[in-house]
């Protein structure tokens, strides 16, 4: 089940935080919960996906991005994503999640997220997300303009890039 609660609390924490630039990052902490671990008691792969949510959705709504989303009839999606696990995280550790943009291009807008214990990186993820409304995707150089951020893109990491070339190769739809 998606965990309503704990991103009401999320939000509630960060109400009165500054607000953030696009390219600034929002950092959160959050607990490993039993419902968050998988049969072998470390957090499920799937709920890890989860969580970043509770950093990319309050991140959002400090760039004021839900307030010009109301007003415009907007949503963002997720339209892709990579990410590397490389630390078990186990029942009651405390995590520090970092959330920022990196960049975008004329259609989606490019995060990365991770998971932190200390100075110990234990996830890492790359998404692509859309602003999104009635008529299909927003470009971010709108969204961007309407938040009064700036529209042109820093340059995107060559990591990123690369991402981007290798997922334009992937057939789609793929095979039944």
């Amino acid at each position: 089940m998606y965990p309503y609660v704990r991103m009401a609390k999320e939000l509630w924490k960060f109400r009165n935080a500054p607000r953030l630039g696009i390219l600034e990052p929002h950092i959160s902490s959050h607990r490993i919960w039993p419902w968050d671990l998988d049969p072998w008691r470390e957090l499920n792969n799937g709920r890890t996906l989860t969580l970043f949510d509770l950093g990319r959705i309050p991140m959002s709504v400090r760039m004021g991005f839900d307030k010009v989303a109301k007003g415009k009839g907007w949503g963002i999606t997720v339209a892709g994503n990579s990410t590397r696990y490389r630390r078990r995280v186990t029942l009651l550790q405390k995590v520090t999640q970092v959330s920022r943009v990196v960049g975008w291009d004329d259609r989606f807008t490019y995060l990365e997220q991770s998971f932190w214990r200390g100075d110990d990186c234990t996830s890492h993820m790359l998404l692509r997300s859309a602003f999104t409304s009635k008529g299909g995707i927003v470009p971010p150089a709108e969204v961007l303009a309407a938040l009064g951020q700036p529209v042109q893109s820093p340059l995107l990491p060559d990591w990123v890039s690369h991402w981007i070339a290798a997922d334009q190769q992937r057939t789609w739809p793929p095979q039944r």
